[in-house]
């Protein structure tokens, strides 16, 4: 009898990267995709802006490159950013082919500048890109009959050699556990071929504009399998969040500092910018996040405020109608009111270590997107290469298992999930109470401005909070949010330890107690 539960490749993940790869490799192959909650769940449909490629007449690769290893600070592998540059006017027109509505001018794309980026290069659909590119993507993926769409699988662990029924000691992967939400039971998912395209970990943090579930799951899982993991230390906040605690990962566009917005201090209404860059609310977003980061810790606030209320009413609502209409269903009016604003965690540029063809350490796993290390981003991420990564590396990791699908051994079969030994647990509140606590000394801690002294509390409070997750883990039977809290505590304790081994400032990593930045450029590489 065939087991409904073992495919050619599985893919876990339904965002730009998963699904890119599972339409590639639906060709030729059987694909399973399991998604965490509802397909549209994931980060790519929450993407605004767009995704980077050169299209405009006098623009060039090697002007991207250039733009791309600036903003990485050094810390990118030149040739891999070669790769992605060069692969992103094909993904595009891949994208078209699907049906995405990008933005259009007398005939040709419509290309708007973004910060880091020389020339205009960010194609897009309005304000919304992620969500038309997740939306076409399902669609195709949908339709296709070698295609299996699996919602609400939360994935616990990769199925390894040391979980075969008889070990082979070979260090393969053979597929995830994965909790199915809507009958309670863990399910084991097999296949030659497994791609981990899980997202980042920003909600390691207490402000991020990262969705509900990124916890940061396929790097811890395949941190745990054995997988190399580098560069977590790089972690991209974005200035201005709005400040609200019924609605989260609501971002202030950057613009309305463009248009005149000011940074101000909520106590004494002294506007800050101007004592920090000549700039002003214009310097980089790396200067305002730290200089915001500042004023909330050297004045015990929750936030600062953002000020256009000097500007003309109708000049406001004309320029930003929709965050205008959000605000005011808060109430909060914005022609006349500041809005409170925080800092927000908005990408994880580190995660599995990964060569060109998506390959991680260990036979049989693949991984694409947030949750890699693919050497594009660097110390830090430039604007819409973002998406970008993920159709170049999902693509080029169903290439690589094409092309080598005849050599990847058949799953064996692996042990079921054994939930003889444990029980449910009436201690949720145990699970709420440490998701709280990490991400609110993971943003204390090791947040925009970082020192030695709190990097090594965080390491503390990690050491103990681990003993106690373990031991809940090791008694009671998996629920999501157990899953969850295991994962994020997992990355939180990667992101430290990564913090730790850099002796230096580079990109998204600030340190007081080492503010210069090092000559020669290393990555952090943490090794099982």
């Amino acid at each position: 009898m065939t087991d409904p539960n073992n495919t050619d490749v599985l893919v876990i993940g339904s965002g730009a990267a998963g699904l890119t790869a599972a339409l590639n490799l639906a060709e030729s192959h059987r694909v399973t995709v399991l998604a965490k909650g509802g397909f549209d769940e994931g980060s790519t449909a929450w993407a605004q802006g767009g995704i980077a490629a050169v299209l405009e007449p006098g623009d060039t690769f090697e002007s991207h490159i250039e733009d791309t290893m600036v903003a990485g600070a050094g810390l990118n592998d030149r040739a891999i950013v070669e790769f992605v540059v060069e692969g992103a006017p094909a993904a595009i027109a891949r994208l078209q082919a699907l049906g995405v509505p990008f933005a259009q001018e007398e005939g040709t794309l419509h290309l708007t500048r973004e910060g880091g980026h020389s020339h205009r290069r960010i194609v897009h659909v309005a304000d919304a890109t992620g969500w038309a590119v997740q939306e076409a993507l399902l669609k195709a993926a949908k339709a296709h009959p070698n295609i299996t769409m699996v919602p609400d699988m939360v994935a616990i662990d990769l199925a390894t050699s040391r979980h075969e029924e008889r070990y082979s000691g070979a260090g393969n992967v053979w597929g995830v556990y994965a909790f199915n939400r809507r009958t309670g039971r863990v399910e084991t998912y097999t296949a030659r071929a497994t791609i981990l395209a899980t997202g980042g970990a920003g909600r390691t943090y207490q402000f991020s504009t990262a969705p509900r579930g990124a916890t940061g799951d396929g790097i811890a899982m395949a941190w745990r399998a054995g997988a190399r993991i580098s560069n977590m230390e790089f972690m991209q906040f974005h200035p201005t969040c709005l400040y609200n605690l019924e609605v989260k990962n609501f971002l202030i566009t950057e613009a309305v500092r463009g248009e005149g917005g000011q940074l101000k201090n909520p106590n004494t209404g002294h506007r800050f910018m101007t004592d920090v860059d000549p700039r002003a609310e214009l310097a980089p977003r790396d200067v305002v996040a730290r200089a915001i980061d500042a004023e909330i810790k050297r004045y015990g606030l929750d936030y600062v405020h953002l000020d256009i209320s000097h500007m003309p009413a109708e000049f406001v609502k004309g320029h930003f109608p929709n965050i205008h209409e959000k605000l005011l269903g808060l109430g909060i009016d914005m022609t006349t009111q500041p809005i409170p604003v925080v800092p927000a965690q908005h990408y994880t540029c580190g995660g599995i270590v990964i060569d060109r063809d998506g390959r991680t350490d260990l036979p049989g796993l693949y991984a694409a997107g947030e949750c890699t290390q693919s050497g594009l981003h660097g110390a830090n991420r430039l604007a819409s290469n973002s998406l970008l990564e993920c159709f170049v590396f999902g693509d080029s990791a169903a290439k690589a298992i094409t092309a080598r699908f005849d050599e990847l051994p058949p799953a064996p079969p692996v042990r079921a999930w054994d939930e003889s030994r444990v029980t449910d647990s009436d201690e949720e509140v145990v699970i709420k109470q440490n998701w709280t606590e990490i991400r609110r000394f993971m943003w204390n801690y090791v947040g925009i401005v970082r020192t030695t002294k709190r990097l090594e509390r965080a390491a503390h409070r990690i050491k103990m909070l681990n003993e106690e997750v373990a031991d809940y883990y090791g008694h009671f039977r998996v629920t999501p949010d157990l899953i969850e809290l295991r994962n994020l505590l997992q990355a939180a304790d990667l992101i430290v330890r990564s913090a730790l081994h850099r002796h230096e400032s580079r990109g998204l990593h600030y340190t007081l107690d080492y503010p210069e930045t090092l000559a020669e450029p290393v990555d952090t590489v943490l090794v099982p």
